[in-house]
């Protein structure tokens, strides 16, 4: 057994960029767990300005300054930022306030439908079960109210953390823009010489990141936006609000959708009962999740590397588990990472075996 791993550590390890590759991933993680949390703001930044990157390269382009460009880009952007949230956000806070204070009334009409189906299907559904169905979900209920409760006075206290994503966000942005070159030298200057593997993961990990990014926030758009206007078109309540959720569940692949049907269904049924209009919206929400997976997923993705749905979905409980929102939003983009290592030290093996 130790002969096996000894074979397998040389096979994989003996090149020095492969061992310069390994040690870069273990350092890149450790610190990411224990300070990812507190260096979130400089990520996002990061994030932002790769994004950012390319419209300033096309003013480049065009004679306008780096300086100067990344200026009128980053004003662009804070700009659409605001008007986004002034527009939308009183809106969607208002309809999550009203949907609140409806949901007793949404419960108590759940329940007295569930306590019509012994009635109906006297064969299949006793009183006592329903009964026992109804406890849990009060009990269940209780505690969702506790936690929400809790995470309210949570909120409070992150106002400061707020203050800091909108006032040193931008400027780090700024800098980080102005003075890409710089910053890129910085980091490459710290890098091992041996780092032909590093290379080569980062080259394969640069367009598709960038594809994989522009592609969710075109997403979120396109799908939150034709929710919302179906919705409201088939005047349901809260149709901003569900809008907003649908398009933000294409964050999480697969889960995202099956979750957020949840509250449209339940609004919906609460607004019409059993009823054709019930299954319009029903059938014109399935319409819309179906046209996102099938066609604009595709178009969007073309660049990406596929990845099985299996991985997709352990990557998101993965992530998502260490850095909550932010580990689900860049799920893919690490598993993607991870494909790109794993191909990386396969080729290498597979170009050693060849030379032997």
């Amino acid at each position: 057994m130790l002969d096996v791993f000894q074979r397998w550590y040389q096979r994989k390890f003996s090149d020095p960029d492969a061992v310069m590759l390994l040690l870069l991933i273990l350092v890149s993680s450790i610190a990411l767990v224990f300070w990812g949390e507190m260096m979130m703001p400089v990520i996002v930044s990061a994030v932002i300005a790769y994004l950012l990157d390319w419209p300033v390269v096309r003013l480049q382009k065009v004679g306008v300054n780096r300086t100067l460009a990344t200026a009128i880009v980053l004003m662009l952007f804070v700009s659409f930022v605001i008007v986004t949230l002034v527009g939308f956000l009183p809106v969607i806070s208002k309809q999550s306030v009203n949907l609140l204070q409806e949901m007793p009334q949404i419960a108590t009409s759940a329940q007295e439908w569930i306590r019509t189906l012994p009635e109906k299907y006297p064969s299949y559904i006793n009183v006592t079960q329903v009964a026992d169905f109804i406890d849990s979900l009060n009990e269940k209920a209780s505690v969702l109210g506790e936690s929400l409760i809790a995470v309210s006075f949570n909120t409070l206290g992150n106002v400061a953390a707020l203050l800091i994503y909108m006032i040193l966000v931008p400027l780090m942005v700024f800098f980080m823009l102005k003075d890409k070159d710089f910053f890129l030298n910085a980091v490459s200057s710290l890098l091992p010489n041996e780092r032909r593997l590093i290379a080569q993961v980062g080259n394969e990990m640069n367009g598709q990141i960038a594809n994989y990014i522009r592609g969710k926030v075109i997403e979120i758009f396109i799908v939150g936006g034709v929710s919302y206007i179906t919705f409201a078109l088939m005047d349901l309540r809260y149709a901003m609000l569900l809008g907003a959720l649908v398009g933000l569940s294409v964050l999480i692949p697969y889960i995202g959708a099956a979750v957020v049907t949840i509250p449209v269904a339940m609004v919906a049924l609460f607004q019409w009962g059993i009823s054709p209009q019930f299954g319009y919206l029903m059938f014109a929400y399935g319409i819309i999740q179906a046209l996102d997976g099938n066609l604009l997923v595709p178009i969007l993705f073309s660049e990406a590397v596929s990845l099985h749905p299996l991985y997709i979905i352990v990557a998101v409980l993965f992530f998502g588990g260490l850095w909550g929102f932010w580990g689900v939003f860049f799920a893919i983009p690490l598993a993607t990472l991870v494909k790109a290592l794993i191909t990386a030290w396969s080729s290498e093996s597979s170009a050693e075996l060849k030379d032997n």
